[in-house]
């Protein structure tokens, strides 16, 4: 499985989770970073073909970004904006990116017990990921569970490198698309159903008069 993380700072130098994470990617096996700011430039400007071409060649799609305004950073927009066409990945023959899986990577400033219902930010990550969501759901890619880090605003740099493998774990886990776990979880099924069957029938050959 080749992974491809497209990550959105304004300012990814100077970050602390989103840098460690970042580099910490760009060092896993089967994954490719992509730092959008940077390849962007100021006027956020991308070369459609190229990105598009990048998006073919993985089979995972991960938007890793800052929790910001509720949102993403502005250069992701601009991003999806461009790359994600209409007649490419959605439309009429806009089926390109159809079956590939989509995943979020995101950290929050709050703590986690801000996202929810009556709380201060008053509804979940859930809640508030949901464009990103209906985005694969366009799309055609199969949406994957988040992964989110809350409490950077008081996180320690212990903290910070303690999220590193569990991020990496859960970017890299096959069986986060439903599809993967459901096709094993049925072969598994198939071996025992195979197993019953024969020992049934040993018991029934060994049961039967000489």
């Amino acid at each position: 499985m080749k992974t491809l993380v497209l990550t959105a700072h304004t300012d990814l130098g100077n970050s602390r989770i989103n840098r460690t994470w970042f580099n910490a990617l760009s060092e896993a096996d089967s994954v490719t970073t992509r730092d959008l700011t940077a390849v962007g430039g100021a006027e956020m400007l991308f070369d459609i073909e190229a990105e598009q071409a990048l998006l073919l060649a993985h089979d995972r799609i991960v938007f890793q970004f800052p929790f910001y305004w509720y949102s993403a950073p502005a250069v992701l927009k601009a991003w999806t904006d461009q790359v994600l066409s209409y007649g490419f990945a959605h439309g009429p023959g806009g089926d390109a990116l159809e079956g590939h899986e989509f995943l979020i990577l995101v950290s929050t400033g709050g703590p986690a017990d801000s996202y929810h219902a009556g709380g201060y930010n008053s509804y979940s990550m859930d809640e508030f990921l949901k464009p990103f969501q209906q985005t694969a759901n366009l799309t055609g890619m199969v949406y994957l569970r988040p992964f989110v880090f809350h409490g950077m605003a008081l996180a320690t740099d212990e903290q910070i490198e303690e999220s590193i493998p569990a991020m990496l774990a859960h970017l890299t886990d096959p069986e986060l698309d439903p599809r993967v776990k459901k096709a094993r979880l049925l072969k598994l099924l198939e071996g025992d159903a195979a197993k019953t069957a024969e020992n049934s029938l040993t018991m029934s050959t060994s049961a039967a008069p000489t």
